[in-house]
């Protein structure tokens, strides 16, 4: 039978790479040989061009003595879910590639570590705050595109009603921020802040204006963890919708970076204290 070419979505692509991290030190040629395959059709499924079925995975890691009976079945299904699911895929050929993963893979995590150095995290952003972020942006987009762009925004949020758990580190500096619109838009995006830090899935701490530049000097990222058996991703931000990797070293370095930020952030209560004061600061 003729192996279907798969558009390589992040879903197909995380399958393949699962695969390969199962095979290990085994040869693609060897692997390849176990399933009747050529190495030219199994470096396609491990890069996500070509489909592979969820019968295919549990025979492959079989054959591979792949010991993890959970995880073997959560990639099986994985392969199994057809391309274009959940609301996102409306969007595609709307909006980047980049910005679609983005999209897919922050709203299968259990877990999402963000910070940015400059404004609120778009998870945190009031309905104002994002049209003020996107409408008023330098890069100049439609009217009707801007508007889309605030809907994706906005439906992204629906992840802190779910149990994902949201650890994020936002800067004091964005909290000064004046709009032409008037102090409106900030007052609402600090109730909405304050209405986060209650949600019991959200832990949010200010960084104070008092810290050294060079804590968030990166720029903004994210880190996305998951259940068994994938591996966590890290996002670092950019207008053509970040770049994203599972890369062992890479995601250990930015962990590490998440945390000595978070270290010298305000801590929970402090952080919430400090949001009222800026609130109060607002109706004066």
């Amino acid at each position: 039978m003729t192996q279907k070419r798969a558009t390589p979505t992040i879903k197909r692509r995380r399958v393949g790479g699962q695969l390969r991290r199962w095979r290990a030190s085994v040869k693609s040629g060897d692997a390849a040989k176990l399933m009747g395959w050529d190495t030219t059709r199994l470096s396609r499924i491990e890069r996500g061009t070509y489909r592979i079925s969820g019968d295919e995975v549990r025979a492959m890691c079989a054959k591979l003595g792949v010991e993890d009976p959970v995880g073997v079945e959560e990639v099986a299904k994985a392969a199994e879910e057809p391309v274009g699911g959940g609301w996102w895929a409306a969007y595609a050929g709307r909006i980047g590639r980049n910005y679609l993963d983005f999209i897919e893979l922050e709203a299968e995590a259990q877990a999402i570590h963000i910070q940015h150095p400059v404004i609120v995290p778009g998870l945190l952003q009031s309905p104002g705050y994002v049209r003020e972020m996107i409408t008023r942006a330098l890069t100049t987009v439609s009217a009707e595109h801007a508007e889309m762009l605030v809907s994706i925004r906005l439906a992204r949020q629906a992840v802190l009603s779910k149990a994902t758990k949201l650890h994020a580190l936002v800067p004091e500096s964005a909290l000064h921020a004046q709009f032409e619109s008037g102090p409106g838009v900030m007052r609402d995006q600090i109730r909405r802040l304050l209405d986060a830090s209650e949600m019991p899935n959200v832990e949010l701490k200010l960084i104070p204006l008092t810290a050294h530049p060079t804590y968030g000097a990166i720029g903004a990222m994210t880190v996305l963890s998951y259940r068994h058996p994938w591996s966590k991703v890290v996002s670092v931000d950019n207008p053509m919708g970040g770049n994203h990797t599972d890369d062992a070293e890479q995601v250990g370095v930015l962990e590490k970076e998440f945390a000595a930020i978070s270290r010298i952030a305000l801590p929970v209560e402090k952080s919430r204290d400090r949001l009222n004061e800026h609130l109060e600061g607002l109706h004066k």
